[in-house]
């Protein structure tokens, strides 16, 4: 690559889907944990443990303000995956071990891994499982689970937002039909809070997974929403000292508590700008980069999408190939949850595309701490390595 970036710190980061950056207000907030603040709030027959419990339920009040909860409803877990997991084979193992009436587990393909090995592994335990297709926008079609939706099913675990290519799905929709319906509805909303408005209570929700690293809070939290009225039914993973009232035991760890606390509480008082200004960014990078270069395509819906989101496909030119040449830009093929292992893109099979498409694309996430200058300099800097990659090197 031949330009030179003026007023910009490379490498640029591009890849807020994979992973944010500690807000340093999150950071402020986590530091006196670590150090003198060190009690276990646990061990409550002191004023270090009391300190650290008081602490550790102000941030499950920010948590659950977020989302429109109650902080009882609030559980702490290591992240996403956890809490993914906790939702669908804790349901799965109350219905098995207390009822055992319905057996049905209905889900999408495009969901994040994490969410179909899960379903995967309670369709090995004897329950009946649902794929259910996505359209070319990556949506879900409501009749198509309107039909498979009955007094058979269990849980609906369905995404707020894709993670590769950033499309909402109409949760408020979905969970109208599942209460209805008497039906657990689950969504992964690792890459929604914080991003968009999410209320569990006006959209039904009854289990709902966080990860504090993808809303400026730190690495290793996450929070798992579980409704108390009418009440989400789930049996722990593992056993313990009975922390997080029963459902996931283990020594909660402050600082990253205190951190996802503050995050929340960020997210909350800023949505609406944040949105508007990643909104305005990623048009301002859709026009210019297709002023710039020919043969590109959104991944997706246009209007259905988190505010940061582009996912491109470039014809011509070989996504993993277009990274190696754009070191100074960190941007990803799709979800960065994955093994090593190369293969086409779950998601964009989904949604419609051949691998050598799936192959050709691109995903950018956009964030709190990206410029316009910076947006700029993926424009032209990506423009380049475009036609470098297409043997055009000097035409663009």
């Amino acid at each position: 690559m031949t330009m030179n970036a003026v007023n910009i710190k490379t490498p640029v980061y591009l890849d807020y889907h994979a992973s944010t950056p500690v807000d340093p207000r999150v950071l402020e907030v986590m530091l006196p944990w670590f150090t003198e603040k060190f009690g276990n709030p646990h061990s409550t027959s002191h004023s270090f443990g009391r300190e650290a419990a008081e602490a550790v339920e102000k941030a499950r009040g920010q948590v659950a303000e977020l989302i429109g909860a109650d902080p009882r409803e609030i559980i702490f877990t290591s992240g996403a995956t956890e809490s993914n997991n906790l939702a669908i084979k804790g349901a799965a193992n109350f219905e098995r071990h207390h009822r055992n009436k319905r057996r049905r587990i209905v889900t999408l393909v495009s969901e994040h891994k994490c969410v179909l090995e899960s379903v995967r592994d309670v369709e090995r335990e004897g329950f009946e499982t649902v794929f259910l297709p996505v359209d070319h926008n990556g949506k879900v079609s409501m009749a198509d689970l309107d039909r498979v939706v009955d007094d058979e099913t269990l849980l609906v675990s369905i995404m707020a937002a894709n993670n590769e290519i950033g499309v909402l799905q109409p949760i408020e929709e979905i969970g109208a039909l599942t209460r209805e319906r008497g039906v657990l509805f689950h969504s992964d909303a690792a890459q929604a809070v914080g991003k968009v408005p999410l209320d569990v209570e006006s959209a039904n929700i009854d289990l709902l997974s966080i990860s504090g690293h993808k809303l400026y809070g730190p690495k290793g939290i996450g929070v798992l929403f579980m409704r108390r009225r009418p009440r989400a039914r789930i049996e722990p993973l593992f056993s313990g000292g009975g922390q997080e009232r029963t459902i996931r035991s283990g020594t909660l760890a402050p600082p990253l508590v205190m951190g996802i606390g503050e995050a929340c509480a960020i997210a909350g008082q800023q949505l609406m700008e944040e949105s508007r200004r990643l909104t305005a960014l990623r048009q301002r990078f859709l026009e210019r980069f297709d002023a710039r270069v020919d043969g590109t395509i959104l991944n997706g819906s246009l209007e259905d999408r988190l505010p940061g989101n582009v996912s491109l496909r470039i014809d011509g030119v070989d996504a993993l190939a277009l990274i190696e040449q754009a070191p100074d830009l960190a941007f990803s093929t799709g979800s960065a949850c994955t093994s090593d292992i190369v293969e086409p893109s779950h998601v964009l099979r989904a949604i419609g595309l051949e691998n050598h498409e799936a192959g050709a694309s691109i995903r950018l996430g956009l964030g709190r701490f990206t410029t316009p200058d910076e947006v700029d300099f993926a424009v032209d800097y990506l423009a380049e390595a475009v036609a470098q990659s297409r043997g055009q090197v000097g035409a663009a």
